[in-house]
């Protein structure tokens, strides 16, 4: 990267969620919002391998790189079912809101959809959308959880019940909140579902960066896929994603970038079979970050996978991403900021 960067300017006029098209007093923000529910956490089957309670122990990680100080926790209000539909097919909806999903569809989820699962993904979804209407008004906000992008229209994948990305996604377009999103994925794994869920949508640009050798087997289109082989390194992982994402930014011009954040790119990840470091995943999180709100477009953090047996190592790995957005954040936004009250 050149060591002069662009001023900064962060282009918060895009459309208000009334649909006034006022610019977002950003004056007096001086905490970042970070959207998180108990209910992120449901029960699994006894000994199932998905690290479920990572995203309570993110929570206790961010403190514990003080939080207290930089962030305010915000409640995930669970997604409203009419918005589940517009981004999911009616008829898989129906089956998750009665509770009775194809057990075909359960074996590719990986787990049952039980009454607390399905709350998980709502509250989850909900937690995306929050985040991102947060976003578009003060620039930048993060989820504890979200970034299930195995969710299919049609039917749930990977771990994945629901897409919150896509979810998220689809309603502001619908509400004519913004006409311009890029998903930018950086999990491990390619976002298949969610460029199948956007394949057809011009507004929408679906960027997955991502180990070609690894789940899914049978990849979808992105509108950019950018395929690693094994071992991919941080210098080789971070000279591929600084051509690319600019180049994205200018080319598409988006209004709301949603940023899957997945810390399964690291050499110990249980289930990535990439290779890069602790100073690897740093580097590509700020690099996001800069890029984004130096450009001037707002940005959401979400999760992603990151798997292990230590997740008190996985959660310091997801908090530092909130934390380093948080800081980005703090340093790009335009305006002196007094002590915040209920942001």
């Amino acid at each position: 990267m050149a060591a002069e960067r662009r001023k900064p300017r962060l282009n918060l006029r895009v459309r208000g969620l009334d649909g006034q098209g006022r610019a977002s007093d950003i004056a007096g923000m001086t905490r970042y919002p970070v959207f998180h529910h108990p209910d992120y956490v449901a029960p699994l089957p006894t000994g199932h391998r998905f690290p479920m309670s990572k995203y309570e122990a993110v929570v206790k990680e961010l403190k514990l790189l003080g939080s207290d100080g930089y962030a305010v926790f915000r409640s995930a209000s669970e997604v409203a079912a009419e918005a589940m539909r517009g981004a999911h097919d009616a008829l898989y909806v129906e089956q998750l809101l009665a509770l009775a999903v194809d057990p075909t569809i359960e074996r590719r989820i990986g787990f049952p959809v039980t009454g607390q699962v399905l709350r998980r993904a709502r509250h989850a979804s909900g937690g995306t959308l929050g985040a991102a209407r947060k976003a578009l008004e003060v620039g930048a906000a993060s989820n504890t959880a979200g970034g299930s992008h195995h969710a299919h229209p049609g039917f749930g994948s990977g771990y994945c019940v629901l897409n919150d990305v896509g979810i998220a996604a689809r309603q502001l377009l619908a509400e004519g909140a913004v006409e311009r999103i890029l998903v930018v994925d950086l999990d491990v794994h390619q976002g298949d579902g969610t460029a199948v869920m956007f394949e057809s949508e011009p507004r929408v640009f679906t960027f997955s960066m991502h180990c070609e050798a690894n789940f899914p087997v049978r990849k979808a289109r992105s509108d950019l896929d950018i395929g690693l082989d094994v071992g991919t390194d941080d210098a080789t992982y971070l000279k591929r994603l600084e051509v690319s994402l600019p180049r994205i930014l200018e080319m598409h011009r988006p209004q709301l970038v949603f940023y899957n954040a997945g810390v399964d790119v690291h050499a110990e990840d249980r289930l990535g079979r990439l290779a890069l470091s602790d100073d690897g995943l740093e580097a590509r999180d700020r690099f996001v970050a800069r890029e984004c709100l130096e450009s001037g477009v707002p940005f959401v953090t979400v999760m992603g996978g990151g798997y292990g047996a230590d997740v008190s190592v996985i959660a310091r790995r997801h908090a530092r991403t909130i934390a380093i957005a948080a800081e980005v954040w703090e340093r790009t936004m335009p305006t002196p900021r007094a002590e915040a009250s209920g942001l």
